[in-house]
């Protein structure tokens, strides 16, 4: 080989070298972000009660509800995310909210690994509750009479939100 072909695979091999440093440049805090967002975050209720409203507190640790539309939230329609008010982990997308008629903003999806789900039988009846799943506030009920695709209905308290 040349001293030009030997200059070109000399060029070809700095140029990958180079490819390869920005690509592991950027994997550590990509995958450093996905496992905050799975991390659990524990507080104490004194906490977190420091952190939030009377109202944001009461619904996201207490299991409150707040007054059918009252919420701000309820006719919001610009593009985005909808976060968790105590930890801020990204819970809904906007393009999933919808218009449900109950006095509560409604989504018909969560963001994959946002959301945990338990049953609920405070009211005589069983139902689906959820909760953040990285600091585990309180953010509603999901039900099975939503739109398509999905046939959900996550009824949220805005001030969770």
């Amino acid at each position: 080989m040349d001293d030009e072909g030997l200059e070109m695979k000399r060029r070809e091999l700095m140029r990958h070298g180079l490819a390869a440093m920005a690509i592991a440049a950027f994997a550590k805090p990509l995958s450093s972000l996905a496992a905050q967002a799975s991390a659990k975050l524990v507080k104490t209720k004194e906490q977190w009660h420091k952190l939030l409203s009377e109202e944001q507190f009461h619904i996201l640790f207490e299991e409150g509800t707040e007054y059918p539309g009252s919420s701000a939230l309820l006719h919001e329609k610009r593009p985005g995310k909808f976060i968790c008010a105590a930890c801020n982990l990204p819970l809904f997308d906007a393009s999933t909210k919808y218009e449900s008629g109950t006095g509560w903003p409604s989504f018909f999806a969560s963001l994959p690994n946002s959301v945990e789900t338990k049953s609920d039988t405070s009211l005589f009846m069983v139902r689906t509750e959820y909760h953040c799943s990285r600091c585990g506030g309180h953010h509603g009920h999901v039900f099975d009479d939503g739109p398509q695709p999905t046939g959900k209905r996550f009824c949220n308290n805005g001030d969770a939100l």
